[in-house]
Parts: structure tokens; sequence; C-alpha cells
């Protein structure tokens, strides 16, 4: 996912990383806190199609979900803690209203878990987890930004967890008895949150990128 990459390169390559990455906290915040309601709808809408029908895809996915929940819980916290050592009040997650990119990253799963099947969501984890922060991110960033190693806590964890977690989720998705429907929506999925993964980091970093980029980006 080159795309996706380089938009997450360019977080750190503005003149000032050390100010952007509090704000990359609070936006990560946003996101993780989906997480788990995400995957509670999902498995609930498999538990009723489950009971409704025979759904051997909705079938094999309640045990996922039910893993998967029980393991992200309170990785919201960390992002917190996160803030915490920097110095910030962790509290202004919770008073700053999400971004209208991250609620479109975070709430076209809801459309597609309801109107076509929550399999689909497989396709918005194994974006974001796919693509796990390098195992030295805290080292490496610590260096660049200046903030204190414990200021990283959430991505180093991340860079250790989302690895295996990956592995899982393609591992899950070559088992299950995909119909061709269902797999182009899994790969719609896939496509819609790396479009709209990109268009968060775009919308985080104009504030502090260079004014011949920001001139570039809006002459476009």
């Amino acid at each position: 996912m080159p795309g996706l990459h380089a938009a997450v390169d360019r977080v750190w390559e503005v003149p000032e990383p050390d100010r952007i990455y509090p704000e990359f906290l609070v936006t990560t915040h946003h996101i993780i806190r989906a997480s788990v309601p995400l995957m509670t709808v999902a498995r609930t809408r498999c538990a009723e199609l489950a009971r409704h029908g025979a759904d051997p895809v909705a079938e094999a996915l309640i045990p996922y979900w039910e893993h998967h929940i029980a393991e992200e819980r309170g990785h919201d916290t960390w992002v917190c803690e996160d803030l915490a050592a920097l110095g910030h009040d962790p509290g202004r997650v919770w008073r700053r209203i999400p971004s209208g990119a991250v609620a479109r990253l975070c709430g076209v799963p809801y459309l597609w878990i309801g109107g076509q099947h929550p399999v689909c969501l497989l396709g918005y984890q194994a974006v974001l987890e796919g693509s796990p922060p390098r195992p030295d991110v805290a080292e490496v960033l610590g260096a660049r930004t200046g903030h204190p190693r414990a200021a990283f806590r959430t991505l180093a964890r991340h860079a250790a967890a989302d690895v295996g977690h990956g592995a899982e989720l393609l591992g899950l998705l070559d088992e299950l008895p995909l119909e061709e429907r269902l797999s182009a929506a899994v790969v719609r999925s896939a496509l819609h949150t790396v479009r709209s993964v990109v268009r968060v980091f775009e919308e985080l970093v104009q504030p502090y990128a260079p004014a011949t980029h920001l001139g570039s980006e809006g002459a476009r």
C-alpha cells in the first residue's frame, strides 16, 4: 500500500514533527475508539444472520469478533497515557469532535455491516492492522521529535501486536467460504479504507506543512 505508507511518512516529514505528534495522537484516539463498537455491531449482525438462516461466513466470524473485541478493548486508554506523557490533558480527545475524514473512515463500515454483510469490516481491519509500525518506532520518532519514549507506547505496542493480528486476519480470509459478491465487498471496503486513511493524514499534515507545499496542494 504505497499510497498509505507515503501519507504516513509525510506526517513525520513536516518541519516541526514535535508539534504534530499530539494532534496525531488525538486523531489516533478517534480512530481506535471506533474499533470495539464496530466489531460489536459486526458480531451482533453475524449472530442475527446465523440465527435466521444458513450463513457459514457469519457463523465463522462470531468467534473471531469475540476474541478480537477482547484483545482491542482499552487500546484507546493507551493513547491517553501517551498524551499525558507529553504533558497534555488526555481529556482533549473527548472534547474534540472527530474530523469529517475520520467520520468517513469509521462511519462507512456501519453502512456495509448492516446493508451488505459484516465480513466487509475485515477489509477495513486488513488495512489498519496490515501495515504495523516498524519495531523501532519509539526510538525513531523519539529522536525525530525529542519527545520521551513513554509517549510512543501506543505505536510500540501496535508494532508488536499488529503483525500477529494481520496474519490471523489474512488466514481467516483465506479460510472463509466467500462467494464472489462478498469477496468484492471486502476489497471495496479495503480500498475505501486506504483512501480514507490517506485523507485523514492529508488533513492532519496540512496546518504543519511548509507554505510552498500548501500552495501546491491548493492549486490541484
